[in-house]
């Protein structure tokens, strides 16, 4: 397991190279016979096969094996073969037989674990059968089911030990940008993470979220504004969060998008409230909606005087953190809120927060921002709402 980049394409070749070259055991007079399983068969053509670390580019030519294009298979000069399989075709692996099998980025396939379970009944020749598994790894049943077991080997990597061969500029890049959530450590750090227990938001959520496919024009569109309590410390953070809803039908069928977390920290409330009022203006959006419980009237006069005409809504909080986001993880599960694209931190915390209250550090700024533009666009018109119906007398 290891982040992206750290080398595991590398490490997977190698270690086919070291099977059918014969650094592994084999059976006296019987060449190696390797199956080759990607997500696609591009994929494993052109990164396990032909890609700059796959099998043919890390041969040396004396030992390169030749691609059999109607075959689909490398075949070595003494003899040892490497079929390629797609894991969108599980059925594919039923009738060949091998002694070794190189699987790439198991996690992410969306038909894993019937593609693994064919995988292990053609795993039949031998005297000692072995699969090495190359995978960023996620939050996947087959994946921490694997790790479980008693003969798997596990070796870690971060991004990092690759620096070498990564250009600098990238390292610094997502570093800075994701820091320490839960997706650099996931995808840069090679940690299996899993999720807390009693999350209201669930890694399997998230990751939906970030697959809806985002729309062109919406409806109506807020910026949610959560102050901090305190006067500009570093650690204090202003969450802004800007949703964008899709309004077709009653209100219960509404979808919304998170656009932006243009969440600030460490800034006056001056800073804070012209972060809001670009983050309004950037969008074209229709109103800012603002907790008041931290500052009362001192939240809407330093709105107001950086952005005098932007329409506010003032909030108010009179239930705890966890019981007013329970029905915006509930829309998450229903598949009505999407993400245009990935906000590291906001996902973070959202993956923090439970049933028992916020799990992490600090406040969960981002995610009180979230919810209350969730419940302005969404769940207060639900709650407003009453479906026709029929009253006998």
């Amino acid at each position: 397991m290891g982040g992206r980049g750290a080398g595991k394409t590398r490490a997977g070749a190698e270690w086919v190279r070291a099977s059918v070259e014969g650094a592994l055991p084999l059976s006296p007079g019987r060449c190696r016979r390797v199956a080759l399983v990607g997500e696609t068969m591009d994929q494993v053509r052109e990164v396990m096969v032909f890609g700059e670390s796959g099998i043919v580019n890390c041969s040396p030519p004396d030992r390169r094996p030749v691609w059999q294009a109607t075959r689909r298979c490398l075949v070595w000069p003494n003899g040892a073969e490497a079929m390629v399989f797609s894991a969108h075709d599980p059925e594919g692996l039923r009738g060949p037989q091998f002694d070794a099998a190189w699987v790439d980025e198991l996690a992410k396939w969306k038909r894993a674990r019937e593609t693994w379970d064919m995988l292990q009944f053609a795993l039949r020749l031998g005297d000692h059968p072995q699969v090495c598994v190359t995978t960023t790894p996620r939050n996947v049943g087959i994946l921490k089911e694997l790790l479980e077991l008693d003969s798997t080997v596990v070796t870690r990597a971060k991004t990092e030990a690759n620096r070498a061969n990564l250009a600098e500029s990238f390292l610094e890049e997502v570093r800075a940008r994701y820091g320490n959530s839960r997706l650099a450590r996931q995808e840069l750090d090679g940690v299996l993470v899993t999720d807390v227990d009693g999350a209201l938001w669930s890694h399997d959520v998230l990751e939906a979220a970030q697959r809806q496919p985002v729309p062109e024009s919406f409806d109506r569109i807020v910026v949610a504004v959560d102050p901090p309590a305190g006067e500009g410390r570093a650690s204090d953070a202003c969450g802004i969060v800007v949703v964008g809803v899709v309004c077709e039908g009653p209100p219960q069928a509404w979808r919304a998008w998170v656009l932006e977390d243009a969440t600030v920290q460490g800034v006056s409330p001056t800073g804070w409230a012209e972060a809001a009022a670009s983050a309004y203006d950037r969008w074209q959006a229709d109103r800012v909606v603002a907790e008041v419980n931290q500052g009362g009237a001192m939240v809407e006069t330093v709105l107001r005087q950086v952005a005098p005409q932007v329409p506010l809504r003032k909030v108010t909080a009179t239930r705890g953190k966890a019981a007013r986001a329970e029905p915006v993880a509930a829309l998450y599960e229903q598949g009505r809120v999407g993400h245009a694209g990935v906000f590291a931190a906001l996902e973070e915390q959202m993956g923090l927060m439970t049933v028992q209250g916020f799990q992490g550090q600090g406040s969960p700024d981002r995610v009180d921002a979230l919810v209350w533009a969730l419940t302005e666009l969404v769940v207060a018109p639900m709650s407003g709402y009453r479906r026709p119906a029929l009253r006998l007398l």
